[in-house]
C-alpha cells in the first residue's frame, strides 16, 4: 500500500469537505485527477475508503482509520521540516495563511507587512476563504494560521483576538438609505445591489440572503471595493462593504454609510492555529505577532 503526501492531503481535504469537488480544489488538483487518485488509493489498498452519494462523500471504517493516520503522518512531516529549518542556512520558509475577506481587506496586510520586513527568508501563501472553511482547513492541517470570525465553529483550534469588523451599507446621498441611522438586512430585499465578482464576503452575504429567503438583485458585480463604492455614490445601486473600506473610500466619493443591525454584520475576528498540531517555530512566531500586534 503506497500513498504519497499528495494522496494523503487530498484524502483529508475530501474527508473534511465531504466533497471530492471541494477537496480537490483545496489541494489544487483537477476533479478528474483527484477522482483518479482516490480510485487508485482504494484499488491499491483493496478497501473502500469513501461512500459516494448524491450529497457528497462520507468515510467508511477503513477511511476513518486512514484519516487518523494521515493526520499524524502529515503533522510529523511539518514538525520535521521545522526542525530541519533550524539547522539550514539560507533556506526559505513558507507559511500558509488563510483569512476571510474582512481580515484581508482591513487589517492583515499591514500586520503582515511589518513582520515580513523583519523576516526576509519567509514567504507567505495567503488565501481568502469563508470562516467555516478556515476553521476546517486549519484544524485539518491544510493551513498553518487562520484569521476568521469567532462565530465559526472552532473545535480543535487555539484562538486569540485579532480585530473587530463591521459591515455597512453604502448608497448615494440622494437615496433614502443615506438618512437612516441603521438598518436590518431584511429591509434591503427590494433594493438593487452592486456586488463583488466573488470571494468569501460575497459568499457570506449570499448565504445570509438565502437564509432569509431573499433573492438579491445585482445590477453589476465588480472586482474592487473602491469601484463598488464609486458606483454606489453615483446611484447605480446599494452595496455592503466593510466599515473601514467605506470610510476610506468616502474621502474620494460622496455617499451615505448606514450600519447593519444584524448580529452577523459585526464580527469579532480571531487568529487561530490547530490545537492538535505543533506549528513550526517561525509559524508560531507569526501567530504570536498577529495576536499581539
Amino acid at each position: 500500500m503506497r500513498f504519497d503526501f499528495t494522496d494523503l492531503r487530498l484524502f483529508l481535504a475530501v474527508a473534511d469537505a465531504g466533497s471530492i469537488t471541494h477537496g480537490s480544489a483545496e489541494v489544487n488538483l483537477s476533479l478528474a485527477a483527484a477522482s483518479e487518485r482516490l480510485r487508485e488509493m482504494e484499488a491499491t489498498g483493496g478497501v473502500r475508503l469513501l461512500e459516494r452519494g448524491r450529497r457528497g462523500v462520507t468515510l467508511t471504517e477503513a477511511g476513518e482509520a486512514l484519516s487518523h493516520h494521515a493526520r499524524e503522518i502529515l503533522n510529523q512531516v511539518t514538525l520535521m521540516r521545522g526542525e530541519m529549518g533550524r539547522f539550514a542556512q539560507g533556506i526559505r520558509a513558507r507559511i500558509r495563511v488563510i483569512a476571510n475577506t474582512a481580515a484581508i481587506i482591513e487589517v492583515l496586510p499591514i500586520r503582515l507587512s511589518s513582520w515580513l520586513a523583519s523576516h526576509p527568508q519567509v514567504d507567505i501563501d495567503l488565501r481568502e476563504r469563508q470562516s467555516h472553511e478556515i476553521a476546517r482547513s486549519v484544524s485539518a492541517g491544510f493551513a498553518d494560521i487562520g484569521v476568521l470570525s469567532d462565530a465559526a465553529a472552532h473545535q480543535g483550534l487555539v484562538l486569540k483576538p485579532f480585530a473587530v469588523s463591521k459591515l455597512v451599507v453604502v448608497s448615494a446621498k440622494t437615496h433614502w438609505l443615506a438618512s437612516e441611522k441603521e438598518i436590518p438586512f431584511a429591509r434591503l430585499a427590494e433594493q438593487y445591489f452592486i456586488g463583488l465578482e466573488g470571494g468569501a464576503l460575497q459568499d457570506h452575504l449570499d448565504a445570509q440572503a438565502e437564509r432569509l429567503g431573499i433573492v438579491l438583485r445585482y445590477r453589476i458585480r465588480l472586482r474592487r471595493f473602491e469601484s463598488i463604492c464609486a458606483a454606489a455614490s453615483n446611484g447605480v445601486g446599494v452595496a455592503i462593504v466593510p466599515d473601514t473600506v467605506a470610510r476610506q473610500c468616502k474621502r474620494a466619493y460622496n455617499f451615505g454609510i448606514t450600519p447593519l443591525t444584524d448580529a452577523w454584520a459585526r464580527r469579532n475576528l480571531s487568529v487561530c492555529v490547530a490545537s492538535g498540531f505543533d506549528p513550526t517555530p517561525v509559524a508560531r512566531e507569526l501567530f504570536d505577532h498577529l495576536a499581539n500586534a
